[in-house]
């Protein structure tokens, strides 16, 4: 389990901020609330004290999770990528759907950092592993649950990746 994955500086910094947040905020205000629960009495019959456990063990496993996360990332300096017109993690992609002729864009980010409805896909996304590699006037085919799509790749762009 010691394999790196690749993200952006915004990425990581974005890990960083929930890491900080979760162990300065979160973690001391649900050791208070446990501490005001078991106040309450007999802990068996302790519908706070147990919701509260539950939510504790929730924060503990994301803690867990972002440093091992944090201590695997390979950050991609996207900036030195400006002018390259291959597709790469940090590229803004613009394709054309060549069964409906329909122009799609994304942002191809590392995994901690995708986000649908910005159109940020993960660099794991069958879309954006299909894409990887491909220039201006490829054609990728992309295995989808409805059978195999093809996209042109119209633009590839990095100037507003950071």
């Amino acid at each position: 389990m010691t394999d790196r994955f690749p993200t952006t500086a915004r990425g990581l910094k974005k890990m960083q901020e929930e890491l900080k947040h979760l162990q300065s905020v979160e973690r001391p205000k649900i050791s208070a609330e446990i501490e005001v629960a078991r106040a309450h009495g007999d802990l068996r019959e302790n519908a706070e004290y147990h919701a509260a456990k539950e939510k504790q063990g929730h924060i503990e496993g994301r803690i867990l999770n972002l440093n091992a996360w944090i201590g695997r990332a390979e950050v991609i300096d996207v900036a030195s990528f400006k002018g390259t017109k291959k597709v790469l993690v940090g590229a803004s992609v613009k394709l054309m759907d060549c069964e409906n002729e329909k122009e799609v864009a994304y942002r191809i980010v590392g995994e901690f950092e995708a986000d649908l409805k910005k159109r940020w896909i993960s660099v794991n996304s069958p879309v954006a592993r299909g894409l990887i590699g491909k220039a201006i006037g490829d054609v990728a085919t992309i295995q989808s649950p409805g059978g195999n799509r093809e996209y042109e790749v119209l633009s590839v762009d990095f100037e507003d990746a950071e």
